[in-house]
């Protein structure tokens, strides 16, 4: 039946279940932690790093072509809602180092993703994404930084606003514009070393969540960098980010099934160990309620994020794009209005000392609300959506 979903989309395979046990049993062991004092502290965690590149976690994605574990987009996804569920922070090391790196193996020559790929792969630089200006988020066609040629080379100005763990990446994909009468179709992708004379980083935003992940301002004062820096064709650049979000929004998802993982987790614990009037408060059934509708809304999530990412893998692998655009924002508006509302219900469940620092879960909540907001708003994927219907 035309318009009609294959729901036939993907299967857990007992590789990505052992996956799934070693991910947790290193996330429990070397990230969790941690967590509360980076999140304290609004410190990288640089435990969560360490790990990561140690269990060759940090950028999986990565294909054995380059040095990577060449891992499909479930065991990625699944990775990072691992890792989310104990630190959100943490879990965007894996998750943005694909957001950062994927332009360049969408679209990169094969001497750009031999000299960028390796490194991040080898655990000795991770990659960040410079989409964002400061008047320039929703609209990100609207941008304003400029590359200009010159002769061999090419010079950038501008300032990229909201990049996250800017500073601390040591690459960063860079849309500019290179041709202001074409708006969307004249703006260019690069790369950008964070070495490279005239780059400099704002101060990191005083956030609500995420604390442990860096997000500043990336400034260009006449950044001049070798031509063979662009990535794909000149004006190529906001095909190839909107191609790159398609993918990368379902790691978004993925962040906020783990957020939700890890509320709900705690939560159930906690309702068994509290009592009230002589009993457990789980033993009552608005408690017992809120936990269903919690576990419900969760398993949805989840089952639509695998799907998105079959939709991902298929499109990677050389098939046709299928409903990729709409399956990516679905799963990312999905899975972060759910996390938003299960960490919400778990705070209600631990009641006065669910708002305290003391337990995670008012954290979690905090690091939940983000996932509602960047890689494109909730009300952006909506659009996103309703122009993509399958």
């Amino acid at each position: 039946m035309a318009g009609t979903p294959d729901f036939d989309l993907y299967r857990v395979s007992e590789e990505h279940d052992m996956l799934r046990d070693s991910v947790r049993s290193l996330a429990e062991a070397k990230i969790a932690p941690f967590a509360a004092a980076v999140d304290e502290e609004a410190r990288f965690p640089q435990e969560a790093l360490d790990a990561l590149v140690t269990s060759d976690l940090h950028a999986v994605h990565v294909p054995e072509a380059y040095g990577g574990a060449g891992a499909d987009a479930l065991a990625t996804v699944i990775v990072i809602e691992e890792v989310a569920r104990v630190c959100a922070s943490s879990s965007l090391i894996p998750a943005v180092n694909k957001l950062g790196s994927l332009p360049v193996i969408l679209s990169g020559s094969e001497d750009l993703k031999k000299k960028y790929l390796g490194p991040l792969a080898k655990g000795e630089a991770m990659f960040s994404y410079a989409l964002s200006e400061p008047d320039a988020g929703s609209d990100a066609a609207g941008m304003k930084t400029r590359a200009v040629r010159d002769g061999d080379f090419w010079v950038l100005n501008g300032v990229k606003r909201w990049i996250t763990n800017a500073g601390v990446s040591d690459y960063y994909t860079v849309m500019a514009v290179t041709d202001p009468e074409k708006r969307s179709k004249g703006i260019s992708a690069f790369v950008v070393e964070k070495s490279d004379e005239g780059v400099s980083f704002g101060a990191p935003e005083k956030k609500l969540g995420i604390k442990g992940s860096p997000t500043c301002e990336v400034y260009l004062d006449n950044v001049r960098i070798p031509a063979d820096r662009m990535i794909g064709d000149v004006g190529t650049g906001f095909a190839t980010a909107m191609k790159t979000l398609d993918h990368t929004r379902i790691t978004i998802a993925a962040q906020a099934l783990g957020i939700a993982q890890g509320a709900l987790d705690y939560a159930k614990g906690y309702v068994q160990e509290r009592k009230q009037f002589g009993k457990p408060i789980g033993d009552f059934q608005g408690v017992q309620f809120m936990l269903a509708d919690m576990a419900m809304k969760l398993e949805a999530a989840r089952q639509l994020t695998y799907a998105a990412a079959a939709k991902s893998e298929r499109v990677s692998a050389g098939g046709a794009k299928e409903d990729l655009t709409f399956f990516g924002a679905a799963a990312k508006c999905f899975a972060s209005d759910a996390a938003m509302e299960i960490t919400i219900d778990a705070i209600q469940l631990l009641g006065g000392y669910g708002y305290t620092r003391d337990y995670p879960v008012e954290r979690m909540m905090r690091d939940a609300k983000i996932t509602q907001i960047y890689e494109g708003t909730n009300q952006v994927q909506r659009i996103v959506m309703a122009r993509n219907l399958p």
